[in-house]
């Protein structure tokens, strides 16, 4: 995992790429659109939405919609995520978000991203700091 820190021009490329990912959310049960972008360390960008589903248990998060496009493709080392929602409070990944995005890196820079446009920047590590381990 790269430790390097976004510029600017990465920084708003992320929050359009994941307020634009959020309106292709699929929540017709709690209305909660959540758009994610990432990046790769080889500057490729992949998004993901929320897709929920009726049995609740097989909703997935935009966070690991896309991890899973960008791993499917081969990439396994990150850079950064930005994650949108419509929130007037920053919202941070759920615990399974942070436990699967932790497999790749404790040192992923997560951009939490506010309708407004303006963001809170953390580390993984710091939100899941005694994460479960093999």
């Amino acid at each position: 995992m790269s430790k390097r820190e976004l510029t600017k021009a990465e920084i708003e490329k992320l929050i359009e790429l994941s307020i634009k990912a959020k309106d292709k959310a699929y929540c017709p049960y709690s209305k909660f659109h959540v758009g994610a972008a990432l990046l790769d360390e080889n500057g490729n960008w992949y998004t993901g939405v929320n897709v929920e589903n009726a049995s609740y248990g097989s909703t997935i998060c935009a966070e690991r919609t896309a991890f899973v496009k960008a791993i499917s493709e081969g990439q396994r080392k990150f850079v950064a995520i930005g994650v949108s929602t419509d929130a007037s409070e920053y919202t941070r990944p759920c615990g399974i978000c942070r436990q699967f995005m932790i497999e790749f890196g404790e040192h992923l820079q997560i951009f939490l991203i506010k309708p407004d446009r303006s963001y809170l920047k953390v580390i993984l590590k710091d939100l899941l700091p005694d994460h479960f381990k093999l």
